[in-house]
């Protein structure tokens, strides 16, 4: 891709780069602060509620105001939000302003994603749109896997405020980035229809196409389905690793580094061949069934690594197919609002699967917890394929027999 479209991709890493450096900093700063697990776990909850509550909110957005003006925004402002945090923690001290910087910028940078879902269409028209969404992926999946490593050797060297500016320095070379882009690419986003009126408007509109449009219920679906897994995976995998299977926390942190290596290398295979939408789909979405099983089922800790790598490794080959499917399916004039409403649909099914390990695991084992939700899974993949054949096939009779007696 051209220059310009690289400095728009850099930008989406150096975002999503400081972005997990928060997000590991800030539950680990406040435990060394207070000792307390439980304002940690505080913590991490607000950090990460707000990303998906106002999701719904945040795609309204994106229909009444311009995306490119959004993403810019949301980068300025993280940047902006983490100066003021740590100015405020100098001036009154406490942990609340830890906190408050932490939920408002997981709320920014939730405003950030949607934007870019909208503005993704428009920018890379003349390109296949899964090449596009899989380097997409590649630079968040590059921000996630080296956030917590920077953040790690950055606070071996810096106290926490410093470490916070450099983030904050980081979201202001991201937004150089995109305004580079946007310059040089001349990049204009053409507004659909606006609509004003009552902020519930948008949510009800967007509700409709969810309940409404052909095949975006599937999607949903499909995507919970699959959000069972991998909840239960991010809530176990250290559990498993090093509790059932005995193995080291060297070892766990070498399987989340093999996690990743798969998942880039997956995501550059799907950016470079051609291969059909619902293909991607089926195949992601068996492979982390699969290794859902496999992880569960396994007696030793070969099957489990080799299960887990399934699963991180074709998540993001799997949403992959799932953005792409519904960029086809909504309009584009209501992609803003209903993405924001599907995003929070999509990954209701992570924090269900939380309160399962939490709820069963003491009972049953966290491997059965993973057997059932993986099972679950692949129910649900089912049903979503057989359901729509079962119903069609009467009509398909009825509509026989009529033809058949005129």
């Amino acid at each position: 891709m051209r220059a310009q479209h690289q400095a728009f991709f850099l930008s989406l890493f150096l975002a999503r780069l400081a972005d997990q450096i928060l997000l590991f900093l800030v539950p680990l700063v406040i435990f060394q602060m207070t000792g307390s697990v439980s304002w940690s776990g505080v913590a991490f909850t607000l950090e990460t509620l707000p990303r998906y509550i106002c999701f719904p909110f945040l795609g309204a957005l994106c229909d009444r105001y311009s995306p490119t003006r959004l993403m810019r925004f949301s980068q300025i402002l993280r940047a902006v939000v983490c100066i003021g945090g740590v100015a405020g923690y100098y001036l009154i001290s406490g942990i609340g302003w830890l906190i408050a910087l932490s939920a408002l910028c997981g709320m920014l940078t939730s405003q950030g994603i949607v934007a870019r879902e909208v503005m993704l269409p428009q920018i890379f028209r003349s390109h296949r749109f899964e090449k596009v969404l899989s380097y997409s992926q590649l630079a968040d999946q590059l921000g996630t896997v080296l956030g917590p490593m920077l953040a790690a050797l950055l606070l071996s060297w810096w106290h926490w405020e410093f470490v916070v500016i450099a983030t904050a320095t980081l979201f202001f070379i991201a937004d150089m980035a995109l305004a580079y882009w946007q310059r040089e690419s001349a990049f204009q986003f053409v507004m659909p229809e606006r609509e004003y009126g009552s902020w519930f408007k948008p949510i009800k509109t967007a509700l409709s196409h969810v309940v409404g449009l052909p095949g975006l219920k599937s999607v949903i679906l499909l995507a919970c389905a699959e959000n069972l897994v991998i909840g239960v995976t991010l809530a176990t995998s250290a559990a498993m690793v090093t509790g059932i299977h005995h193995q080291s926390g060297s070892y766990y942190a070498g399987l989340q580094a093999a996690g990743a290596c798969v998942t880039i290398v997956i995501l550059l295979m799907t950016a470079r061949l051609p291969i059909p939408g619902p293909i991607l789909g089926f195949t992601a979405f068996c492979a982390i069934c699969v290794g859902g099983v496999m992880a569960a089922a396994s007696a030793g800790i070969a099957g489990y690594v080799f299960g887990f790598l399934l699963i991180i490794g074709f998540d993001k080959m799997f949403n992959v197919y799932i953005r792409s499917a519904r960029q086809k399916l909504i309009p584009a004039r209501d992609y803003g609002k209903t993405t924001g409403v599907v995003i929070l649909l999509n990954n209701m099914t992570q924090p269900l699967a939380g309160i399962a390990v939490g709820t069963f695991s003491a009972g049953f084992g966290a491997d059965a917890v993973i057997l059932v939700l993986s099972l679950c899974m692949g129910v649900l993949g089912l049903l979503v394929f057989l359901v729509p054949r079962l119903v069609k096939h009467p009509r398909e009779s009825v509509n026989s027999a009529s033809s058949h007696e005129g």
